[in-house]
């Protein structure tokens, strides 16, 4: 049940309002002043509050700016409340972050719906919050060798600006998860990433996945879809196995890189788009120029930066702390106690030639929680590896 907080000087609105509010399953508390307002609002969360503009001793509006520096992590939505609304109280309201603006006589519909549309905006504001620190957590890079740090200063040297990155690495190794940290860390962070595997899609799909199309031009399609390179406008475009583009694609990717703008198939005028690209491959892309696999001028487009990630091979210092972190990952995916590891079991999986690089330890070592009792020790490793 959402908690609507009602401060208002005239007992008649609020009774009204806590009275219709209830009936409508909402939580509700009421406040005379802006002095107990405050303080209720410290004291406990609040989805929305209705913030009457004239209140016996402060401005409503005052109020609000002293709601929003409190740096409570979950702010209500406030709506404004005034028998005298002007257009110039309602700029300022909302310049100072109210969700809205209502004039008294209220109207009970608009009222209602206002409310409702409220808690749905911080509903939503809460887990785009929850989704961003999950992005966070994913794109955070685990491992304290000397190769991961030398990783980690030329990503925080080189993640702040918007030179095209292109990314090395055997399968496995994360690339993915260095691209999401170079973004993480970007002027760009707060906009859009957007990954396309150029290795996974269709050779007849990939241009209408890449720049979308208009007015029906995929049979069998909806009537218009946004490509990747529109939905990542302002934020940052990862290419994943782009060395597997073919010759055609390329041509147009290199044109949107040069000139910001497309044409989306079936349009009749370009899209104009501000985007980072970052690209990874696990394929030697001059030896696919050499074999005319790979276009030289797209090669230099993407490669402005060029990033290697070492191999798990070569990182064999980070494999503990990559157990740990996958032991308690897992473990918390299937809602089972933490897992421990014997010290033999981890200098055998030290010692093992990880091919498939951090995918495969982390298939290991999910087999290893499957298979093994509450510890995992050198005899699971030998059965299981």
């Amino acid at each position: 049940m959402k908690h609507i907080l009602i401060v208002d000087d005239e007992a008649d609105i609020r009774e009204s309002l806590e009275g219709i509010l209830k009936e409508e399953d909402y939580i509700v508390t009421t406040s005379a002043t802006a002095t107990e307002a405050l303080e209720l609002i410290r004291d406990a969360e609040y989805d929305v509050v209705l913030l009457d503009i004239w209140l016996p001793d402060g401005d409503g509006l005052d109020v609000l700016g002293q709601i929003r520096a409190m740096g409570l992590s979950a702010l209500p939505e406030v709506v404004i409340i005034s028998g005298h609304g002007t257009i110039d109280a309602a700029v300022k309201a909302t310049k100072l972050g109210a969700y809205d603006f209502l004039e008294k006589p209220l109207s009970l519909d608009r009222t209602l719906l206002v409310i409702k549309n409220a808690v749905l905006a911080r509903q939503l504001r809460e887990e785009n919050a929850e989704f961003k620190n999950q992005l966070a957590e994913k794109a955070s890079v685990t491992g304290e060798s000397v190769p991961l740090k030398a990783l980690r200063q030329q990503v925080k040297l080189m993640a702040p600006t918007n030179g095209r990155v292109l990314i090395y690495g055997e399968s496995g190794t994360g690339k993915e998860r260095i691209a999401r940290t170079i973004h993480a860390e970007s002027l760009r962070k707060e906009r859009v990433f957007v990954e396309l595997n150029c290795a996974a899609i269709p050779e007849d799909y990939i241009e209408s996945e890449l720049f979308g199309y208009r007015h029906g031009a995929i049979p069998g399609g909806p009537q218009e879809k946004r490509g990747m390179f529109e939905r990542a406008d302002g934020g940052t475009l990862f290419l994943d196995e782009v060395g597997d583009m073919s010759l055609k694609t390329q041509a147009k990717v290199l044109r949107a890189l040069d000139e910001q703008r497309f044409l989306p198939v079936g349009a009749s005028h370009p899209v104009h788009v501000d985007v980072r690209v970052i690209a990874a491959t696990n394929k030697d892309l001059l030896k696919e120029v050499d074999e005319k696999n790979f276009r030289l001028d797209l090669y230099h487009r993407l490669s402005v930066i060029i990033i290697h990630v070492p191999s798990l091979n070569e990182r064999r210092d980070d494999i503990p702390l990559l157990i740990d972190k996958f032991l308690q990952d897992i473990c918390n995916e299937y809602g089972i106690a933490r897992k421990g590891i014997d010290d033999e079991a981890i200098r055998a999986l030290q010692e093992y030639n990880w091919t498939g690089n951090i995918r495969e330890l982390r298939n290991v070592v999910e087999r290893l929680i499957i298979m093994s009792n509450d510890k995992i020790g050198l005899e699971d490793v030998k059965k299981y590896l």
